[in-house]
Parts: structure tokens; C-alpha cells; sequence
């Protein structure tokens, strides 16, 4: 993996028919990777408030048995991706404008909590589902904050947290979006996180090496740091051999604060 700069899944589209499986277009993939490894933001927020672009990721957090926390956040990040690198997204796609000004703007996520008839109503609204040791996550297709779909707007985006589980060592041919477990950040928080991670690794990847990640549907695993790792994986980030995001702190942690860590596959 070259220096890099600091900033099991299954994949499925709500509308599409699994029957029929499309012809796998590797140019468009390369061309739609190549516009993420351009980076993101630049441009400053728009004067009308309700016009700041956010990209909205819908979590599904059944009352009764919820799905582990690791399993939840993984889901998160997979979906971001795989929306990120969508054919719906490249040139000529239906998402392409809508996502595009996301992208070249500043970058927000927004996670949102739901269940029963409020995650099947999510499903409608154009994005790409994960699944993930039996956790859901959903990312939506990107938009102003203002005039987020009615299906969404009405879903909770604080008070819902899920217990820290322990799903033991990572499988070493995924990517590890590593978690500081100092900041307490709440799932919620830790989602739109990882989400921008999957995202900054794909984007510091080459075109072979995210190909190669997304032929294993962009696949994760996301483990928690603690103070003794945590020093480890921040030289690594150093060494360019990992990416780090960095908070904007809005919301939860202060400005600046380093969240997660994405450490690439070992054979990629």
C-alpha cells in the first residue's frame, strides 16, 4: 500500500432482482474509484443551513435482540462503501448528481435508528442495504439535510446505544476499522465514523486493490482500541500505512479528535 493521507457482508439494493445478476463493468468501477481517491470536500457550507449535504445511514435496532455492536458498525461502513462505489454513482448514473455534491462538499453522515415497519419503510428510500452476522445498516443516497425523505426525518438519531461485545480476534484478509474506545463515542456516532473510513481506505487503495476489496462485497471487520493499541495503530498512520479519520467535531467528541483507524488487508 503506498503512503496514504489521513482524513461475513452481503450487499443489496432494495429494488434490484438477484436473479438477475448485471455484467460487472471494470472501467466504470476504475472510474468511480478514481473520483473517491480524489478526496473530498473543499467547497465551504452553503449559506441556507438546509442545504448542507449529508449522507443519512439508517441503522435497524430491533427492540428485542439486537444484533452486536461490532456487527451493526461493520454493516455501517460496508454499505457507505458500497454506496460510494455504486454504478448508480459514476458518470451518466441516477444517483451521480445527487452524490457528487455530497462528496465534493463537506462531508457529513447521519445515523439514524430503526425497526419493524420504520426499517421496512427505509428500504424504499434509494440506498444500498448490508447485512452482517445478521445486522443491518442501510446508507441512503446522499441529499440536503432539508429535504431528507419523511421516511427518514421521523427516525431517532440519539438515544439508542447498543453494549461494547468482544467478537474476538479480526479475520486478516478484511480490512480493520479500529475504534478509540477512549473517546465513548455512542453507535451511532461510531457508525457515521467507520462510514467515513470505509470510505477514506477505498479512496487511498489502489484500482486493483479496491477491486479486489469489493469482489469480497467490501467486507470489514471493526474491533474496539484501547489505550495500549491505540499508539500502535496512530504510527502506523504515520508511517502511511493506514487511515485516519478525524472529527469535525460536531457532535460528541472535540474537533480534531482522531476516531478510527483503517488498516488494510494483509493481502490485498
Amino acid at each position: 500500500m503506498s503512503s496514504i493521507p489521513e482524513c461475513g457482508a452481503g450487499v443489496r439494493d432494495a429494488v434490484a432482482d438477484p436473479s438477475e445478476p448485471a455484467e460487472f463493468d471494470e472501467e466504470g468501477f476504475r472510474a468511480r474509484h478514481a473520483e473517491l481517491a480524489q478526496g473530498y470536500g473543499g467547497a465551504g457550507d452553503p449559506d441556507d443551513p438546509a442545504m448542507v449535504q449529508a449522507m443519512q445511514i439508517v441503522l435497524h435496532l430491533p427492540k428485542v435482540d439486537p444484533p452486536p455492536r461490532s456487527a451493526v458498525l461493520a454493516a455501517a461502513a460496508t454499505a457507505s462503501v458500497a454506496l460510494c462505489l455504486d454504478e448508480r454513482v459514476g458518470p451518466g448514473g441516477e444517483w451521480a448528481q445527487r452524490y457528487l455534491a455530497w462528496k465534493r462538499s463537506r462531508i457529513r453522515k447521519v445515523s439514524r435508528r430503526a425497526r419493524g415497519a420504520q426499517w421496512l419503510a427505509a428500504n424504499e428510500v434509494d440506498g444500498v442495504t448490508v447485512e452482517v452476522e445478521g445486522a443491518q445498516a442501510r446508507a441512503l443516497v446522499p441529499g440536503p439535510v432539508g429535504a431528507v425523505d419523511p421516511r427518514i426525518k421521523r427516525l431517532q438519531i440519539g438515544g439508542t446505544d447498543l453494549e461494547h461485545d468482544d467478537p474476538g480476534p479480526a479475520d486478516p484478509e478484511l480490512p480493520v476499522l479500529w475504534v478509540n474506545s477512549a473517546l465513548g463515542m455512542t453507535v451511532g456516532k461510531a457508525a457515521a465514523q467507520v462510514g467515513h473510513a470505509s470510505m477514506l481506505l477505498a479512496g487511498a487503495l489502489t484500482a486493483a486493490q479496491a477491486l479486489r476489496w469489493a469482489e469480497r462485497e467490501f467486507r470489514c471487520s471493526v474491533r474496539e482500541a484501547d489505550a495500549r493499541q491505540w499508539p500502535t495503530l496512530v504510527d502506523q498512520v504515520a508511517r502511511g500505512t493506514a487511515v485516519a479519520v478525524r472529527d469535525a467535531g460536531f457532535t460528541e467528541v472535540a474537533p480534531g479528535s482522531m476516531t478510527v483507524i483503517a488498516v488494510p488487508a494483509r493481502s490485498r
